[in-house]
């Protein structure tokens, strides 16, 4: 499950540092709110590495008792983004208290030119933080921070991903060097791939030219190495859902695969990616999968712009999937019925739409299943083995 560093408490500034962090793979830069020194721009770039985040923290100490300030708490933020968590882990187990920004979170200046560097997204940073420790909840948005457990096994759905979209990608390229030849009819994903190659002919009735047939053939086996890799990644995860004695995760998978209509894949992208997290509420969890409403309402002018996008993707693409799988293997939910009576006898353009408003209450009443017991009203269950 996700985990917190600290709880958060009254911040009694007299005694705390404050520290943003910008990360980058050339330099971190840092701004920071010194006890004894509020005014003061606390800002400098350092080598991006924990030992230099250390020397630099233990120089605003030394600052801070220069001013007659002993420094007994520290908290630091920094946003989510390709450096993962490890630096947070880092950070709390040095007894600092550390929150992870979500980026799309943060307001920034919406004119057209504004100035941007890494120590104005540092001082950002910071006043973004200081605000939110003052009690401002939607100044920004917080990320959980997950077990390293959790994270590590959300790895091999996101790997699983990336899989399949290189094996379309082969098959395409495959088709497209017997689509100039005027050859056809070549699944390349069936067993007998290699036969069969052998056996085609071009669009004049000859075998096919010795560097495309070579072309082809380096091709099939990139492809056949992927299709053992996911067949590996597949078994693993499968025998997660037969497990006698799974983990709070393994659970959740089988819990969720006894609901009619769900397989073990749609499960295990439900549960590493979200249920394995703790949200406030449900409305929490639907702008994590990026199933949030954006409405536009200004003046006289209302209209909806469609949902936000900003979570998720893996999430997102999974459930709007499953929401049209429901409607068929599970009709008589309340889901369902609410999706009808909305779209009646509209046309596809409103079905594809309200799809989507579907995917976030399916989504919601999954969550709900797995943490609370609640079974989502009028679903059938799989009979039991």
């Amino acid at each position: 499950m996700s985990q917190s560093s600290n709880t958060l408490g009254p911040v009694h500034y007299d005694g705390t540092l404050v520290l943003a962090i910008e990360l980058s793979s050339k330099s971190w830069v840092l701004a920071a709110q010194i006890p004894g020194l509020p005014q003061t721009r606390a800002k400098r770039t350092i080598d991006p590495d924990k030992l230099a985040l250390q020397s630099a923290i233990d120089g605003y100490r030394a600052r801070a008792a220069a001013a007659g300030h002993s420094v007994d708490r520290v908290i630091a933020t920094y946003e989510a983004g390709w450096s993962g968590f490890w630096l947070a882990r880092w950070l709390i187990a040095m007894g600092v208290e550390v929150h992870v920004i979500q980026p799309s979170s943060v307001p920034v200046d919406r004119r057209m030119r504004r100035a941007k560097s890494d120590g104005i997204d540092a001082e950002l940073l910071l006043r973004t933080l200081l605000a939110w420790l003052r009690g401002e909840p939607r100044v920004c948005s917080m990320v959980p921070i997950p077990d390293e457990v959790d994270e590590d096994a959300r790895r091999c759905v996101r790997e699983r991903t990336e899989l399949v979209s290189e094996r379309v990608g082969l098959v395409n390229r495959i088709g497209a060097v017997l689509a100039t030849l005027g050859a056809g009819d070549y699944n390349p994903l069936l067993q007998n791939r290699r036969r069969r190659l052998a056996e085609l002919r071009t669009g004049l009735g000859k075998p096919l030219p010795p560097n495309a047939l070579a072309k082809i053939e380096r091709l099939l086996t990139r492809l056949e190495l992927v299709i053992a890799q996911m067949a590996e990644l597949e078994r693993d995860r499968d025998a997660v859902a037969e497990a006698v004695a799974p983990d709070e995760g393994g659970k959740m998978i089988q819990q969720l695969c006894s609901l009619r209509g769900i397989g073990v894949q749609s499960a295990t992208v439900l549960v590493r990616e979200a249920f394995v997290r703790r949200f406030a509420n449900g409305k929490a969890l639907g702008s994590y999968a990026g199933l949030a409403a954006t409405p536009y309402s200004s003046g006289g002018i209302e209209r909806e712009q469609g949902i936000g996008k900003a979570g998720n993707r893996r999430l997102r693409t999974v459930m709007v999937e499953l929401a049209w799988l429901w409607q068929r293997y599970q009709p008589g939910t309340a889901q369902v019925a609410w999706f009808r009576d909305r779209v009646g006898s509209t046309g596809r353009r409103v079905r594809k739409v309200m799809v989507v408003a579907l995917a976030r209450k399916l989504l919601i009443a999954l969550w709900r299943f797995v943490i609370d017991g609640i079974v989502p009203e009028g679903a059938i269950m799989k009979p039991s083995a």
